[in-house]
């Protein structure tokens, strides 16, 4: 098993910008200029009321109004009044164009962060996938990025803009007066200290919700794939119960997630106004009793205390965003730091013929060599031989076939094709030369023609009618009115389960491949179609290496050999009459079958 290399912690998220860089950078100059038009606002307002209402010659900002403005109060006051509104108007505009650079930055770097996990999900093996459920993966891709997204937005916006506020409402609050400022820089430790428990209480319950989102999520992709197993055995009423409580247990583990953030607003609330009343009593006392300071003075006083207040308060609310956002982050890297079982060699090499040799080879599911699912396999099998794979369920059938592409790697032993271990070739190549129709069928949305050219993109109209004729297909496509461009619907919806088999093998032949493996893909067909296609197999691709899984010794009794498998062990391989005259199992497992068609 090889170590992932990618970079990690920051470094790797600030990978997800590439091509987002400008409005990523355009977004905190916005803010900043935005922020310094918004602190200039009290600051005229002062001047305002202190120049212009009270004629004060002592008003903020005397040192920079001419001369000629100071004189006439109404002039004064027109002057500053539509400074304000010019300031406001154009802190409004740097704040829209901030917000709009934001999404921007913020949506590209959600794409290229699901682009991410999805490429890594498709990279997985068989073996890292059964680590994940399927409902799980897809919260991953979904809500827990939509989270680092939204957090990745205020970063670059929210992050931004408050500190820049505490700090220039600081500079301004100090500079009107500094004995006064001090009130809220004594209140700044209680808000944090409160911030920093809510976090700390809040992490551990935002992670037991994400996991039940996985829960109730698994629920419904259950119900909705096998929605006619639950109709057929009338379970409707037992699915929505199970649902109700995977969705109350959601809800339970929400609301306690959020419950205790919700003490954040009224903690910023009560310190702030807390400030807002210690400035007013001190201030309207300088300011009746010893005359010193201004009313717009105070006033000015007051609103950057609840802009540095209102900052810090947004800076908490970032801060347990990110604690939130953490959750998700420890997921997704979950997936991204997930080790590759199986990466193919840095090769050009082909598989040039169909011939596969076993050497030795151990298997197991969980890596354990007490717990094997496949020991000491030895097979040799020459390129366009017919082989037949019978044993009974749970004997690693399945498990020996999905070796030959590497689904799974062996524990030990080596499997070879073409003379060169799989391990030699890329997994591209390897799998270019191995075709393989599973046990579950898979069709996609789209029509007959788009599902079929899965197998080669460029086939032509005439290769794929080929196809389908060797897999007793054309007949039931061309009965459609649409015939091959006929919707398939989600899932192959519209096929019964033999014309999705035809599907699913016509495919695989459009691959051309040197080993054609078949995993009980004909169970679904009738005896008379399983033959014509058996048939069509030795006529036109006769060079082809057929591996053929099947529970009827119908389907495999005129193969080249027959492979027996019991427990795990390949027990015999022959001919369907050597198998006769010898293997206990194989007569054991014929005659059930044939006593069963003639009662």
């Amino acid at each position: 098993m090889e170590r992932s290399k990618e970079p990690r912690g920051i470094k790797r998220y600030a990978g997800f910008v590439g091509g987002y860089w400008l409005p990523t950078v355009l977004t905190p100059i916005f803010m900043i200029f935005e922020v310094a038009l918004e602190v200039l606002i009290p600051l005229l307002m002062a001047a305002i009321v202190d120049g212009g209402l009270y004629g004060r010659d002592d008003f903020l900002l005397r040192s920079v109004i001419p001369a000629s403005l100071v004189t006439g109060s109404m002039r004064l006051i027109f002057t500053l009044g539509g400074l304000m509104v010019v300031a406001a108007l154009l802190s409004l505009s740097c704040g829209m164009l901030g917000a709009r650079t934001a999404a921007v930055a913020a949506m590209g770097f959600a794409k290229n962060l699901r682009r991410s996990i999805f490429d890594k999900i498709q990279s997985f093996s068989f073996a890292n996938t059964d680590r994940f459920s399927t409902s799980s993966l897809i919260v991953r891709t979904t809500t827990d990025v939509t989270m680092i997204q939204n957090t990745f937005q205020q970063i670059i916006r929210i992050f931004v803009r408050a500190p820049m506020m505490m700090v220039f409402a600081a500079i301004m609050a100090f500079n009107i007066n500094s004995e006064l400022s001090w009130i809220f820089m004594l209140a700044i430790p209680f808000l944090l200290a409160a911030m920093l428990i809510l976090i700390t209480k809040g992490h551990p319950r935002f992670m037991k919700m994400l996991k039940n989102t996985d829960a109730m999520n698994t629920s419904v992709q259950e119900n909705l794939i096998g929605m006619r197993v639950v109709k057929a055995f009338v379970r409707e009423d037992y699915e929505k119960e199970k649902f109700h409580a995977a969705a109350g247990d959601l809800r339970k583990a929400q609301i306690h997630a959020q419950k205790i953030f919700s003490f954040a607003p009224a903690i910023q609330l009560v310190i702030m106004w807390s400030c807002t009343i210690v400035l007013l009593a001190l201030g309207g006392m300088r300011i009746i009793r010893f005359k010193a300071f201004g009313p717009g003075e105070l006033t000015s006083l007051m609103t950057y205390t609840t802009q540095i207040i209102s900052s810090l308060a947004m800076v908490s609310f970032f801060v347990i965003s990110i604690s939130m956002a953490k959750a998700s982050v420890s997921r997704i890297n979950e997936v991204l730091d997930e080790e590759l079982d199986i990466i193919g060699a840095d090769s050009d090499l082909k598989v040039e013929n169909g011939e596969i040799e076993f050497r030795g080879v151990d298997f197991s599911y969980t890596g354990d060599p007490e717990n094997l699912t496949l020991s000491g396999i030895n097979l040799h099998i020459r390129s366009g031989e017919t082989i037949g794979i019978v044993g009974g369920t749970g004997e690693g059938k399945s498990t020996l076939v999905q070796l030959i592409p590497r689904f799974y790697d062996v524990l030990s032993g080596e499997v070879l094709i073409s003379g060169h271990n799989v391990k030699e070739y890329s997994l591209y190549e390897l799998r270019e030369g191995v075709s393989m129709v599973l046990q579950k069928n898979m069709l996609f949305s789209g029509s007959i023609r788009d599902n079929l050219r899965w197998g080669d993109p460029d086939a032509t109209d005439e290769e794929i009618e080929a196809a389908c004729r060797m897999a007793c297909a054309h007949d039931f496509i061309m009965s459609f009115p649409d015939g091959y461009d006929t919707d398939l619907g989600q899932g192959g919806c519209n096929v019964s389960g033999g014309q999705k088999q035809r599907l699913c093998i016509a495919r695989a032949l459009l691959k051309k491949p040197k080993i054609l493996i078949l995993d009980d893909s004909t169970s679904a067909v009738d005896t008379a179609t399983d033959e014509k296609i058996r048939r069509a197999f030795r006529e036109y691709i006769p060079g082809t290496t057929k591996l053929i899984i099947a529970q009827r010794i119908a389907s495999i009794m005129d193969s080249d050999r027959i492979i027996v498998m019991d427990e795990g062990r390949v027990t015999d391989i022959g001919t369907h009459d050597e198998l006769m005259a010898r293997s206990v199992i194989y007569r054991e497992v014929y005659e059930s079958q044939m006593k069963g068609e003639d009662e």
